[in-house]
């Protein structure tokens, strides 16, 4: 007898209330649906998270150790103090962490230590949320769904997060996907929402159906003494075995190859777009939902190509791991280019180069992976690859002058000077402080004569003049700078 007969049996043995535990995490995603799904959030996080906790103590209720139970709720309580004075992360995360600890601690022997909470935390938020189709396939005793949903589970999941992904940052996907939407103006289903549901179930079901994978040996040995098929068991649990990851790697790379296709056509090749959808629109829309997307392909690829595991010595899956990073690198450089696009005409800013910094990593770490798996090493290879990359990235940026960068495109780029972008931002120019005095007079030579302007650029040259006095303030580049000022500047203006 397999794991797969084994343990989910013993567990439905001991627990006949699975059908009650399923209409508990049913209630609790019609909750979120309501409290969530179109709305920003606030104190409905506080909500869901105290209905949360009431749904995992009653659906658990007979074995819970209920000694730890003040304890539990004092850090609940403690963990949803933040979220009450501002829903932002940090307080999402905290409450993320006292639900994790008061569901630990209160159905869980295992001793409190550091170990044991990061196992019981991979359990509840990694692999739990990944229980719910094999569990609900097991509740009807087939354990061959139960398997068959479990190879598809990480295809169809992550297969429509790519999708939505996309949708939000293709306007034409964002069309189709509308139109597979029913018209009836009296219906809400959606896409969009089937997914939500999907998600909330899963997240809210280990909390209503605890597992943690001390017991569930202890349960499985009981059952059946003799069980030492340990390879089946941690093939049921491995939702990214080859075959699971076969599906997902042909799944994936058809839908980047729609993603890849019109990219080619009107973002690189300027085609027509169809009738109602702007170049501008198209162009200027979702490179950071398109680099969202690669991170996560990157994740999932080194998840299924990790070292050892069931897809690493498979022939077909290899070619598509490369095929899939390839579509990936190309979908940031599609995403660097869209950026370009927007720079273009609404300028540069601190947070756009440091954008095109962060793309530029995500698809030198796209091609490290590739390496990885082509070379046969293992992570820590990759993360020291990545290290030094990172390294190197940082320490050229501490020898440039993005300040001087950031005013003499924006100037240079301007209405003003008759380049495609809008008017100069003279604000944001003196923000950017004494190194951007060089464009700051540009500036000044391009608009209409400005003594306001004029008087806070000569008062930001006389600070840095005053800085630069003491021989204990002298560096290389406020010494550039100081060489320039040094050198009479023509104010001429456009006006005069």
């Amino acid at each position: 007898m397999s794991f797969a007969q084994t343990v989910p049996a013993a567990l439905a043995a001991r627990d006949s209330s699975l059908p009650f535990k399923l209409a508990i995490a049913f209630v609790l995603a019609a909750l979120a649906d309501w409290l969530f799904y179109g709305h920003a959030i606030g104190m409905s996080v506080v909500i869901f998270a105290i209905a949360l906790a009431s749904a995992a103590g009653i659906a658990n209720f007979a074995d819970m150790d209920k000694r730890r139970l003040s304890l539990a709720c004092f850090a609940l309580t403690a963990g949803l103090v933040p979220a009450i004075e501002e829903a932002n992360a940090l307080s999402l995360t905290f409450a993320v962490l006292a639900l994790g600890y008061a569901l630990f601690r209160t159905t869980n022997a295992a001793p409190d230590s550091p170990g044991q909470f990061a196992l019981a935390f991979r359990d509840l938020f990694v692999i739990g949320p990944l229980r719910f189709l094999r569990d609900a396939a097991g509740m009807v005793s087939l354990p061959r769904i139960a398997s068959g949903l479990t190879v598809w589970f990480i295809p169809l999941v992550l297969g429509g997060f790519f999708i939505v992904l996309f949708a939000t940052a293709n306007p034409i996907i964002e069309s189709w996907i509308r139109e597979l939407s029913p018209h009836n103006t009296a219906s809400h289903v959606s896409f969009e929402r089937i997914l939500f549901w999907i998600a909330a179930i899963s997240l809210v079901w280990p909390f209503v159906h605890v597992w943690w994978r001390a017991k569930s040996e202890v349960v499985a040995s009981s059952a059946e003494p003799a069980v030492d098929d340990q390879a089946t068991a941690s093939e049921v649990f491995e939702l990214l075995g080859a075959a699971a990851i076969l599906r997902s790697l042909i799944l994936f790379n058809l839908v980047f190859a729609v993603q890849t296709a019109l990219d080619l056509i009107y973002l690189w090749g300027n085609a027509e777009l169809p009738a109602g959808i702007t170049y501008a629109s198209y162009a200027h829309r979702g490179a950071y939902a398109l680099i969202l997307t690669a991170l996560l392909a990157g994740g999932f690829v080194l998840a299924a190509m990790r070292p050892g595991g069931p897809a690493g010595d498979a022939k077909v899956i290899r070619p598509l791991v490369y095929l899939f990073v390839g579509q990936n690198i190309l979908l940031v450089a599609s995403s660097i280019l869209r950026l370009d696009l927007y720079v273009q005409i609404y300028l540069l800013t601190y947070w756009r180069i440091a954008a095109f910094i962060w793309m530029l990593l995500v698809a030198l770490g796209l091609v490290l992976i590739v390496a990885r798996i082509a070379l046969e090493r293992p992570n820590s290879w990759l993360i020291r690859a990545n290290l030094i990359v990172l390294t190197s990235v940082i320490y050229a940026g501490s020898l440039t002058n993005f300040a001087a960068i950031i005013g003499d495109y924006n100037v240079a780029h301007s209405r003003e000077a008759g380049g495609k972008g809008v008017t100069i931002d003279v604000g944001y120019l003196l923000l950017l402080g004494p190194q951007a005095l060089p464009a700051i007079d540009k500036a000044l030579r391009l608009r209409a004569p400005d003594s306001c302007l004029a008087d806070r650029r000569d008062r930001i040259a006389d600070e840095q003049a005053k800085r630069m006095a003491s021989w204990r303030a002298w560096d290389f580049r406020s010494w550039r700078l100081q060489r320039y000022m040094n050198v009479p500047q023509d104010r001429s203006t456009a006006g005069s």
